[in-house]
């Protein structure tokens, strides 16, 4: 029983040192403002040559806004809605389109409809590399949550080549 006492006494004592072992600090990747606004200005590209006027937002993995462009007949909640899109898809980690599903009524995660931003329409993409988030990419104002995701793809790769993988 001492012997016991003794080995968790000395387990309590050396924990502190093993945490302090680790980093303090951590790097994450963004998407440089230039490479955001070239993924966003491809987006808007796509859905003008399919007739749409849309608004198109980049965020950053944090869901901060880097860029946002609406075409000139876009509606007025496009620019809200398509940074929205961009959002909901970093901070849940999920494309949109695949929330519009996982979200429906009855399922386990309907509630996340009722969190301020979320928007699960399709349309909000997430861009990665290396495995890791380094953007969001949202459109709103095409016909359709597939039409602006197709939007969306066709900004993402348009930066394809730039990003690590």
């Amino acid at each position: 029983m001492t012997n016991a006492k003794t080995l968790a006494t000395l387990i309590a004592a050396l924990a502190p040192l093993a945490a302090a072992a680790e980093p303090a600090t951590f790097d994450m990747k963004v998407l440089t403002p230039e490479t955001a606004l070239k993924a966003a200005q491809a987006a808007m590209a796509r859905c003008r040559a399919d007739g749409f006027q849309v608004s198109v937002a980049v965020v950053d993995r944090s869901g901060l806004a880097q860029v946002m462009l609406r075409d000139r007949y876009a509606g007025a909640h496009s620019p809200e809605t398509a940074a929205n899109k961009a959002w909901t898809a970093v901070s849940f980690r999920t494309n949109t389109g695949e929330l519009v599903k996982l979200t429906q009524p009855g399922m386990p995660s309907a509630g996340i409809r009722q969190v301020p931003r979320v928007v699960a329409v399709g349309g909000g993409l997430m861009i990665q590399a290396a495995g890791s988030i380094v953007a969001g990419i949202g459109v709103s104002g095409a016909p359709g949550g597939d039409s602006d995701e197709a939007c969306a793809a066709a900004g993402i790769k348009a930066i394809a080549d730039s990003l690590e993988f």
